[in-house]
């Protein structure tokens, strides 16, 4: 890769970086994709993709399988706390998760594919919309262009702090945990506050019900899985101290390493929260949110990621078991087979989704030259198979 290459990546990410889009808002971040594609003349490409998704395509010479590549378009809405001088231009709004990065990473194929077409199959370069709140991936596959789309391999990344920078970190199997989100919103009666007994005060129920469903997780899961609660808001009533309140809502996160375990704590919470409402005389009402599958690895496809990576002679590390957080790169493995793999960004980098948080621009062209040695790896296997898999 020349200077220039690599100055052209840096100059992109901090672009992206210094005007974040959160989920469903990436209208300019797609713009800004799709110009920079344009210069590396893809056979197609796709606008619009569940959202403002976009994909770009390079055509092989001769049939063969499809690999996509993908990665997000999305920002958090945290306000972001850093002095570098392309810092968000958007306040409340920031690139602190590194999908500026893997963005930059993806895009970065462009002009390679352009300058050497695969010899045979096509590459796809997924742009993904609104991964934070997990509906992205959902939209885009259930897009109706997405059948020209539809993959036979999926690989994506994701930068983790706290490995070594270009350490490549792999699992078989459940690399990264299912989530789900739980608002509970529960009825009862407002009174005068000198007159609580005249109302239904939610008070207590609510605690009890955070208690309970954070103590769930010993009696709904197998020892050998993990299950995790966690209370994220609380309200009961309005700032009224004239006023026994009559109403409130709890809400959680629910974590699991497995699909299957999550839909038995999902029932579990519920009953739970069912049952302690009655015994108050509430009604309770229940709805689920940003939803996150377990991203499930294909062994074929991460054996072919670890020899890309020690062809690369770049550290690899195994994880023992899943991480706990969540993306729904899990949507396109369960129907795909791929791999997501993570990209080592500093021992000392913060944490994701803190405030100080910024993607080191030295690792871009690592990511790059690992998805570039993917798709050489996958189309110049005759058979187009990942055996082991």
């Amino acid at each position: 890769m020349t200077d220039n290459y690599k100055e052209a990546l840096v100059s992109l990410r901090r672009q992206l970086h210094e005007f974040p889009e959160v989920a469903h808002r990436e209208t300019e971040t797609a713009n800004r994709i799709a110009d920079f594609l344009n210069h590396f003349e893809p056979d197609k490409l796709v606008r619009n993709l569940g959202g403002n998704g976009l994909a770009a395509i390079y055509n092989g010479k001769e049939d063969g399988p499809t690999i996509m590549i993908r990665c997000e378009l999305d920002g958090l809405p945290i306000q972001e706390e850093t002095t570098v001088s392309y810092r968000s231009q958007y306040s409340g709004k920031g690139h602190l998760c590194g999908h500026d990065g893997h963005m930059t990473m993806v895009a970065g194929l462009a002009p390679l594919l352009s300058a050497s077409r695969p010899a045979r199959g096509r590459v796809i370069l997924l742009f993904q919309p609104a991964e934070e709140t997990g509906e992205g991936a959902s939209l885009v596959v259930e897009d109706e262009q997405f059948p020209q789309l539809e993959p036979d391999y999926i690989f994506a990344l994701h930068n983790l702090p706290g490995f070594e920078e270009s350490a490549i970190i792999l699992r078989k199997g459940i690399f990264a945990s299912a989530s789900r989100g739980l608002i509970l919103k529960l009825k009862g009666a407002s009174s005068h506050a000198s007159h609580p007994e005249d109302g239904i005060n939610p008070s207590l129920a609510a605690a009890q019900i955070v208690q309970s469903l954070m103590t769930i997780s010993q009696m709904a899961v197998p020892l050998h899985e993990a299950a995790l609660v966690t209370p994220i808001h609380t309200r009961i009533g309005q700032r009224a101290f004239g006023t026994s309140p009559g109403e409130g809502e709890v809400m959680f996160t629910l974590r699991t390493h497995s699909n299957e375990s999550m839909q038995v704590l999902e029932k579990q919470a519920l009953q739970q929260a069912e049952n302690i409402a009655a015994a108050h005389g509430l009604a309770l009402e229940s709805e689920w949110t940003e939803p996150f599958e377990a991203v499930y690895n294909d062994a074929g496809c991460v054996d072919r990621v670890e020899r890309c990576a020690r062809n690369l002679e770049l550290p690899v590390a195994w994880k023992e078991v899943p991480f706990p957080w969540s993306e729904d790169f899990g949507v396109f493995t369960g129907n795909y087979k791929g791999a997501l793999f993570g990209l080592g960004s500093g021992i000392t980098q913060p944490q994701l989704h803190n405030e100080k948080y910024d993607f080191p621009d030295s690792i871009l062209e690592k990511g790059t030259l690992m998805f570039y040695s993917l798709v050489h790896d996958l189309l110049e296997d005759e058979s187009g198979t990942t055996g082991g898999s």
